[in-house]
């Protein structure tokens, strides 16, 4: 918020603009690209997770915590009979999904 000029917001007092007008037609756009990349980056981030759950519950009772990273692996390493190719089907899937939460990022900032 520090990056926004004042004196948008001195106009927009001259122009006899309340507070809430200034918030919602000078901060909420100009923070808008920093809202996008943080909540993207908290989408990959939930997509990738693997570690804390695997560590703290192995997917959970009756898979009540399992993210696609986690079963990938399950699928992938976790079963005596390994089955690689679905796992790997899974990792698929989990960059396809970032992927086009990236790409619907790029759109939304055009």
């Amino acid at each position: 918020m520090q990056a926004i000029p004042a004196h948008l917001y001195e106009a927009a007092a001259l122009d006899g603009a309340t507070g809430r007008q200034q918030f919602w037609r000078i901060t909420f756009p100009l923070l808008r690209p920093v809202s996008l990349i943080t909540l993207l980056l908290g989408l990959v981030y939930t997509l990738k997770v693997f570690d804390i759950i695997w560590i703290m519950t192995r997917g959970g009772p009756n898979g009540a915590s399992t993210t696609l990273a986690t079963w990938s692996y399950r699928l992938g390493f976790g079963n005596l009979l390994p089955e690689f190719g679905p796992g790997a089907a899974v990792g698929n899937l989990l960059i396809v999904l970032a992927l086009v939460a990236g790409l619907v990022y790029i759109r939304t900032q055009r």
